[in-house]
């Protein structure tokens, strides 16, 4: 590479990050307060250990959350997310401890079904006059039943080494929760800012008969955008199950409303047309800091939900208002 070319990548990249930092200098700054003042409370937050740990957790959340930022953008929801983790993560723990199937192929399954339950909500969505909300609604406590019905309420437990690697390896420093959440950012800002189809939903989400008219298939976008959705869950459901030894039929429970919060905190519309990826990591970055936080100053699960749904509401509020003016 010539120190031209170089030069040239290197101001464009300073360029793209500036321009990140103005677009989410808000909810940043929120995040730095927020960071400062559990700091300030248990000087642990600011731990090496802690902050992987912060990570890890996190990206869960995040797996869900690009895929829902995806669908939100379209002018839809995805309640389905954490049922989907739970069957996806019982479908691979029995293939693999009780059918005997090799780790990879019991993997790429319990993907594939998780990719089925979103093309399904995907499929109807398109086809049919049921709102999304009604639709993955419908799927979750399907997703859920399932999970329940085959495994009759019981963990499946798995202790095999090369499957446990998935939830709870490291290289060096770095969870391997982290690198996946890494490849998908990348490919998720390569859809949604260097494709046609991420720019078809955004048309779609901000004007969908004006969409129509423009030549766009919609049924085809929407499907997309659920597969992926039940893609990414179907993958947070490998991982988390891989990292608890077992798939667990109460796994990913509420797991999509901490999407949802992380979307929207990350300033999403949640009527369609408007968001961005990189917005949607700070939301859940946000979301995963307080809960960490509140856990290390000893909070109660109960008033963790409290708080969550304090958050949620302030961040639709804000919406709104800037909407307004």
């Amino acid at each position: 590479m010539s120190n031209t070319t170089y030069d040239n990548f290197f101001i464009k990249l300073t360029n793209a990050f500036l321009q990140y930092l103005r677009e989410n200098r808000g909810i940043l700054i929120g995040l730095v307060v927020l960071c400062i003042i559990i700091s300030l409370m248990n000087p642990d937050f600011l731990s090496t250990n802690n902050i992987m740990n912060v990570l890890r957790q996190t990206s869960t959340n995040m797996y869900l959350a690009i895929a829902m930022t995806m669908v939100i953008i379209l002018g839809g929801i995805d309640l389905s997310v954490g049922s989907i983790i739970a069957v996806t993560g019982v479908v691979t723990t029995m293939l693999i401890a009780v059918a005997g199937f090799p780790i990879w192929l019991a993997v790429a399954l319990g993907i594939f079904v998780g990719m089925l339950f979103g093309s399904f909500n995907g499929y109807v969505s398109a086809t049919t006059i049921i709102p999304p909300f009604i639709i993955t609604l419908a799927t979750m406590n399907i997703a859920r039943g399932a999970a329940y019905v085959v495994t009759d309420g019981k963990p499946v437990r798995v202790m095999d080494d090369s499957f446990n690697f998935i939830g709870s390896g490291y290289i060096g420093p770095v969870p391997m929760q982290v690198i996946y959440l890494l490849f998908f950012l990348i490919i998720a800002y390569i859809i949604m800012n260097k494709t046609k189809l991420g720019r078809y939903m955004y048309a779609v989400g901000g004007n969908s008969e004006a969409a129509k008219f423009s030549g766009i298939n919609i049924k085809k976008v929407k499907l997309f955008a659920y597969t992926f959705s039940g893609f990414m869950a179907g993958v947070a459901g490998v991982v988390l199950s891989a990292r608890m030894f077992s798939g667990q039929p109460t796994a990913g429970d509420m797991a999509e409303l901490d999407a949802i919060a992380a979307v929207v905190l990350g300033g999403t519309s949640m009527t369609g047309g408007r968001g961005k990826i990189g917005g949607t990591v700070i939301g859940a970055l946000i979301i995963g800091v307080l809960s960490n936080g509140l856990n290390l100053m000893g909070v109660s699960s109960f008033w963790q939900y409290i708080v969550k749904g304090v958050v949620i509401l302030v961040a639709v509020y804000a919406d709104v208002f800037k909407k307004k003016n």
